[in-house]
């Protein structure tokens, strides 16, 4: 399904990605040595009920997952990836989190997703911090490239190129979405595609863009729990995403804090 909201709904849009950013900036202010990925999720729970919003995550269970999913916050450290699952681990000095978040408020949806390196940067090293940049960088490009009447594999391409020049592999099983009323729907976003092709952008689409990678590889393999998704060579691997609504001039960020 493509959902395609009135113009009435980007103020409660621009509220649900304001929460969504300000949560995630507050877990990562939080989140140092020593931080359990269970206490991550148990914060997760309390920001959202203090901020009166529905979790997309809790009772969530798509055919790619052994769900429900069962908690409010996607954790994902160095070779996990994507849907990581929280579960009983201490953080360590130079691990590579990412932290996925999905909220519903007003009955509008956004997502959201940052990878940083806990504690020492240096720790963690500089091909960390590299790869977690050229995500952000091609999250950026993808954001530039969107617009009423721009294509999807426009966007993808944009995204794409940034990957690739940097030297990572691109997988596109996953990518970003539309969102609106629930979490994941039309279109799908690979992160790499030709111009000009798929589905024709119009205003009033909102859409979470998120640029992944693996160090060394396309390939994804599943965790024993049945979520978490982690590069097939054991390798780090960053995660960045903004939802963005389509408007009359262009693109609205909306995952940014107000």
């Amino acid at each position: 399904m493509i959902e395609i909201l009135p113009a009435t709904t980007l103020p409660r849009a621009r509220q649900t990605g304001a929460l969504v950013a300000e949560i995630l900036q507050t877990l990562k202010s939080r989140s140092a040595v020593g931080t359990n990925l269970l206490e991550i999720d148990r914060w997760t729970q309390s920001l959202i009920a203090k901020a009166g919003a529905l979790s997309c995550y809790v009772d969530y269970a798509p055919s790619f997952g052994r769900g429900p999913f069962s908690h409010y916050i996607c954790t994902s450290v160095n070779d996990a990836v994507l849907h990581g699952l929280p579960f009983d681990y201490t953080l360590a000095d130079g691990d590579l989190l990412s932290l996925d978040l999905a909220v519903s408020l007003g009955g509008v949806v956004a997502d959201s997703a940052i990878s940083f390196i806990v504690g020492d940067p240096s720790v963690g090293g500089a091909e960390s911090v590299a790869m977690i940049t050229a995500t952000e960088r091609a999250l950026q490009a993808g954001i530039a490239a969107a617009g009423p009447g721009v294509r999807v594999g426009d966007v993808s391409h944009a995204i794409g190129s940034v990957l690739r020049d940097a030297g990572y592999p691109v997988n596109t099983e996953f990518g970003g979405h539309g969102v609106g009323s629930t979490m994941h729907q039309d279109p799908h976003i690979p992160n790499i595609g030709r111009p000009r092709r798929g589905y024709k952008l119009r205003p009033g689409l909102l859409l979470a863009l998120e640029p992944w990678v693996m160090a060394d590889t396309a390939d994804l393999v599943t965790d024993t729990d049945g979520w978490t998704l982690r590069s097939a060579t054991g390798s780090r691997t960053a995660h960045s995403e903004h939802t963005i609504a389509i408007t009359d001039e262009g693109a609205e960020v909306l995952t940014v804090p107000r």
